[in-house]
């Protein structure tokens, strides 16, 4: 009989609202195994935590606080931006990779992100093979952008979408109470560098074409200033305000970003923020209304007080089929969620080859935006409505969510430290 082996946990890239249900799920799926799984082990700020060999030692937490991360949001045990170089076993962050793993028996590896965190998750299963270590890898999707490839949706997502919907809804209220001698106009800026999803979750917020938005602002549509102003121009002109959803990743015609800021992450991606302001500074300049505009930034990925029960019970899923799929002998697979029908909404978990995900980028279809570029179709209704569907409230103490922090007690180092370039 194979002896029982540790796994590894770890969360990659910006956090979400319902990261920690993984968690949870991945947690409790392998405490249901102590024939197979030894421990799980969680890294401290994803693949810099096992590089460094900071391991949390999960066995020191008790279930019901296991069981709280379901409803907690951020990321229990840290995350990370961190580029792995292409495979080779000469790389000294290779070789210390699985020097770790090895030091603490580790035999199942889940990397929890979005499509660069799946990059990570690819190389280290070609890793595996090279260094000929025997290790299940299985990664775990994660993205509010909604935009990995060959998965219906991305847990994260329909928490933000709830989100933005709800708050484009009451601010849209706001707005029209005030537009006769206040403000007119009002900006919501969210999330998506090249992907429009969540800018388009802003339409769920009415149902008539009066009702805010008027304007939804996606990545995959060139943004044209005049056509722009004339849509602000008539929205005022025909409801007395406008509400306008901006995607951070709103380009020119040329392909340029409106809100580049010049700097780059760790990735190479360009960092953006603040296309609200320049939307706001036009409408001012060109139309004279007066101008408010928010940006949503971490507070549209954090919200789990609105989360969605669909998003969460999907996040808890993939964390769950990621164990049963690793310890039924698969690696090299990402979870994924598979829609099969629409009304009454119907879903079910599977898996894929992870090459079929590492740094595909899934846009916003053209069927799902209008033909003037401002707004969703009903096909784009048909796909998110379901994904904000039922209430997860979490349990309120004092008048507040009552979110759990873990000890997150490490385990005794084996190896020499490890400096970081």
């Amino acid at each position: 009989m194979t002896e029982p082996r540790n796994a590894l946990y770890a969360q990659s890239g910006g956090v979400t609202a319902v990261i920690n249900a993984t968690a949870c799920g991945v947690i409790q799926e392998c405490r249901a195994h102590p024939n197979l799984v030894k421990n799980v082990l969680a890294a401290n700020n994803g693949i810099v935590g096992i590089l460094k060999e900071e391991l949390f030692d999960t066995s020191l937490e008790m279930e019901s606080e296991i069981e709280k991360l379901r409803s907690t949001p951020g990321g229990a045990f840290g995350s990370c931006r961190f580029k792995l170089k292409a495979p080779s076993t000469t790389d000294t962050v290779a070789r210390r990779i699985f020097d770790v793993f090895k030091a603490h028996d580790v035999g199942y590896f889940f990397y929890n992100g979005g499509g660069d965190s799946q990059d990570t998750t690819n190389k280290i299963s070609t890793l595996s093979k090279e260094f000929s270590y025997p290790l299940h890898c299985i990664g775990i999707p994660k993205t509010v952008d909604n935009d990995l490839a060959n998965t219906d949706t991305c847990p994260g997502f329909g928490s933000v979408a709830k989100y933005v919907a709800v708050s484009v809804q009451e601010a849209g209220l706001d707005v029209r109470s005030m537009s006769e001698t206040s403000t007119k106009v009002f900006i919501l800026e969210v999330m998506g560098r090249h992907a429009g999803w969540i800018a388009a979750s802003g339409g769920l917020a009415g149902n008539a074409e009066s009702e805010p938005p008027h304007i939804i602002l996606f990545p995959e549509i060139a943004f044209h200033e005049e056509k722009f102003l004339s849509k602000v121009e008539e929205s005022v002109a025909r409801y007395r305000h406008c509400v306008v959803v901006a995607s951070e990743g709103v380009r020119d015609d040329e392909g340029r970003f409106l809100s580049d800021s010049g700097k780059t992450d760790s990735f190479g991606h360009k960092q953006l923020g603040g296309v609200a302001q320049d939307l706001a500074q036009l409408v001012t300049q060109k139309l004279q209304y007066k101008v408010h505009f928010a940006i949503a930034d971490y507070l549209q990925r954090s919200a789990r007080h609105i989360a969605s029960q669909t998003d969460v019970d999907q996040a808890y899923a993939v964390g769950k089929t990621a164990v049963v799929s690793a310890l039924s002998g698969n690696t090299e697979q990402m979870v994924t969620i598979e829609r099969l029908q629409d009304e009454p909404y119907r879903w079910r978990v599977g898996t894929t080859p992870i090459g079929n995900v590492a740094n595909v980028e899934r846009k916003l279809p053209r069927s799902y935006i209008t033909e003037d570029g401002f707004s969703i179709t009903a096909n784009a209704r048909r796909y998110l409505e379901p994904l904000i569907q039922g209430e997860a409230y979490p349990q309120y103490v004092s008048g507040r969510p009552d979110y759990v922090r873990l000890k997150n007690k490490l385990v005794s180092r084996k190896l020499p430290e490890f400096e970081l370039d």
